[in-house]
């Protein structure tokens, strides 16, 4: 256990507390390309890690009654046993070399999907897609079959539950509120994270070390980031966030340096129009109500 690490722990929960964002799209790149840890050990570290974390934002939500235990049902129905297995798949690779390179490879992909459903989200937040549409009608298959595909890239990765799931959901039910989609979300994840952190326990390369230290320096940053995370202020760490997980993505899947300094630069000019163009529309908004 290191200062270092505990200190990541903190900064990434803090981070996580202030905009929503998924813990392993944050902690598990951080742990393998700064720290130098296995992708395996990494996953399978972080989801121990997750699963203390998740039911403390869950009971918030099931108190305010913005949990959809149907779609939650539904859900766990695809991604427990999906997530174990995953697990399970990983052990039974032969040759650990191969086994790591697949994990990182598999890590960089969930890392650019999950930034993809969060750009696809905010665009849906920005239009309104999630204000009430009626009775919600739980569409089984397609639920149970979102659970499944989460299952599976949580349980490799331990990148997905609070970001791909979450996108698919507003995506399958526009009719849902923003507050139904992060309540259900958060405790779906619960069963799916113990599943997945389970499947690591038992055959995949959980290090306590690491878990301890990542808590011990997570429990009190995601509080105080929650605190903090309806202040205005804050509103361009997301923006910056996903440049910054855009990279690591690249990194993980070995892009060149010249690749990845492009793909942020253009990341940055894109974000940097789309706050111009939200900031213009903002101005033109007020000016119409006066």
């Amino acid at each position: 256990m290191t200062w270092q690490l505990v200190l990541a722990g903190f900064l990434i929960a803090f981070v996580i507390g202030l905009t929503g964002m998924g813990g392993g799209a944050l902690m598990t790149p951080v742990l393998v390309l700064f720290f130098g840890v296995a992708p395996l050990a990494a996953v399978s570290s972080d989801l121990v890690a997750s699963l203390v974390m998740k039911p403390v934002a869950a009971v918030v939500h099931l108190r305010r009654g913005t949990v959809r235990l149907p779609l939650v049902r539904l859900l766990c129905y695809g991604s427990v046993p999906a997530a174990f297995c995953s697990a399970f798949a990983l052990s039974r690779i032969d040759d650990q070399v191969s086994a790591q390179s697949f994990l990182r490879t598999a890590l960089g992909v969930a890392l650019l999907l999950a930034v993809a459903a969060m750009v696809a989200r905010m665009i849906m937040n920005q239009r309104g897609r999630f204000e009430p549409a009626g009775t919600l009608r739980p569409r089984p298959v397609v639920t149970v079959l979102i659970g499944v595909a989460g299952g599976v890239i949580v349980g490799l990765t331990s990148v997905g539950s609070g970001s791909l799931i979450i996108a698919a959901l507003s995506l399958l039910y526009p009719g849902l509120r923003a507050a139904g989609l992060v309540g259900t979300d958060l405790v779906q994840a619960i069963p799916l994270v113990g599943s997945a952190a389970l499947g690591h326990l038992l055959f995949g390369d959980v290090r306590f070390d690491l878990t301890a230290a990542i808590l011990l320096g997570a429990l009190p940053g995601v509080f105080l980031g929650a605190r903090l995370s309806s202040t205005e202020r804050f509103g361009m760490i997301r923006p910056v966030l996903l440049i910054v997980l855009v990279a690591s993505g690249l990194a993980l899947l070995r892009a060149s340096n010249l690749v990845v300094l492009g793909v942020v630069a253009g990341s940055v000019v894109l974000a940097v129009l789309a706050w111009l163009v939200q900031r213009q529309n903002g101005r033109r908004a007020n000016l119409g109500e006066g």
